[in-house]
């Protein structure tokens, strides 16, 4: 049975009612102003699980990894778990084939505790510690991004059988995205630069790691940034990468044969925002690969991509109850939460929308500003939305778009807890990570 066919039964009006293309293909509206999420009422879950609280889509998160699997069927999808790493969803990923990014011992020990498999794990970061380093190699972590020359001698020194190796690249490509997120451009503290030339940076590392007896040196990677929208950045970053590929080979006689490029695709958190256009982006590297790697004689890598948000973020939303209305000549609206576990808007300037669900509201649309609780000025997670007259305390909140980075990013800033993650799926709640509480907030306070 569809999605469309189950509305019905749901008591859902049509799915346009909704922000288009920001909430999870299975939230709709009911008919008493009730958001279903999942099969589930929106309104039902805040009662029992408590609220801010952070839902995730189950259907959603395999339906997205399949998707980027079926697009790129020749390629290696990994899931960049600083998304979202957490035991239910690395094995929801695990499930449908994908592999995994990490870039901490913490990473690799939430994917040892389910048994993902090592073989499909890779470790990167501009900084390891010794012990993310040992983390990996202990659990027989495939591949390890390097990404400074002390990284190598450190990784060369500690690895005692052959370890697989890629060399992180930083191609001079701009993702258009914030700074903040932009990691392919001179200046910023990721990979080996190329801008004085490929034989002034690449090569030290290169030879650094031939030097290396523990060391394989199997490819390369790069990543442009987060939040992604034009494929045509890929395209150039393929071709930039091949042409050191070619270098790599005509220099050192080493065919390089693994190409990671990424990921940092795009989703939309308003309507206005531009999405990612998946098949555009496979279209675009398979010529560009393909042209490049013929025109110089050079094999086909094997592709790696890491999308992270594009898998988890649309399948995601938090739900808040209003907390103080304040009118004014402007209108605040605080909820529950704040930038303790949505931290993306202070860190830069990440735009939200929200709406008023469970209850029908017929009052006028005016503009408000949803703030959080939190000693902070700067503590708001959307501005300047179109929400009820009169909307009250006690009233929900819903924020769509929510399943990458809040989890992650979350603090205890003000000693408040971290908020629940609650998977969902044909209409069964499951608690996945509990609400933390004040006794896990005095644990580690020793006095």
């Amino acid at each position: 049975m569809t999605l469309s066919e189950l509305l019905p039964s749901l008591g859902c009006e049509a799915a346009d009612h909704l922000e288009p293309g920001v909430w999870p293909r299975s939230t709709c509206l009911g008919r008493d102003g009730e958001l279903m999420f999942a099969g589930a009422p929106v309104s039902h879950l805040a009662a029992r699980f408590g609220t801010p609280a952070y839902l995730i889509d189950e259907a959603e998160v395999r339906a997205q990894a399949r998707a980027y699997r079926h697009a790129l069927p020749d390629a290696e999808v990994a899931f960049a778990s600083k998304a979202l790493c957490t035991r239910s969803v690395l094995r929801w990923v695990a499930e449908e084939g994908m592999s995994l990014d990490t870039c901490s011992a913490g990473e690799i020990a939430v994917a040892r505790s389910i048994g993902f498999p090592a073989e499909r794990i890779l470790l990167h970061g501009n900084a390891k510690t010794p012990e993310d380093l040992k983390a990996a190699l202990e659990y027989g972590v495939r591949r390890i991004v390097l990404d400074s020359l002390d990284e190598i001698e450190q990784l060369g020194a500690l690895a005692h059988h052959r370890q697989q190796v890629l060399i992180r690249v930083t191609p001079g490509v701009t993702g258009d995205t914030h700074a903040a997120i932009t990691t392919g451009t001179e200046g910023q503290k990721f990979g080996f630069s190329l801008v004085d030339g490929v034989r002034d940076n690449l090569d030290r590392a290169v030879a650094a790691v031939l030097t290396q007896p523990s060391l394989s040196l199997v490819g390369l990677h790069c990543h442009l940034g987060s939040q992604v929208t034009r494929v045509d950045r890929y395209e150039q970053a393929a071709r930039k990468m091949v042409e050191v590929l070619a270098h790599v080979r005509d220099t050192y006689g080493v065919t390089l044969r693994e190409l990671d490029l990424g990921g940092g695709h795009a989703v939309r958190y308003l309507p206005v925002d531009a999405g990612f256009d998946l098949d555009g982006y496979v279209r675009r590297l398979r010529v560009a690969l393909g042209y490049e790697c013929s025109s110089r004689g050079f094999p086909l890598p094997r592709l790696t991509i890491e999308p992270g948000r594009a898998i988890v973020g649309p399948a995601g939303i938090t739900v808040y109850r209003v907390c103080a209305v304040k009118r004014g000549s402007r209108t605040f609206v605080a909820v529950d939460g704040g930038m303790s576990d949505n931290a993306r808007p202070s860190l830069y300037g990440a735009k939200y929308t929200a709406r008023l669900v469970g209850r029908h509201s017929r009052a006028a649309r005016r503009p408000m500003t949803v703030v959080g609780r939190h000693c902070e000025s700067g503590d708001i997670l959307a501005d300047d939305l179109q929400l009820p007259d009169d909307l009250h305390v006690g009233d929900l909140l819903a924020v769509p778009c929510t399943g990458a980075y809040h989890h992650s990013l979350a603090s205890n800033y003000n000693l408040i807890g971290r908020p629940p993650l609650v998977g969902v799926r044909d209409g069964v709640a499951t608690l996945l990570v509990r609400r933390e509480t004040e006794e896990d907030l005095l644990a580690r306070d020793l006095g």
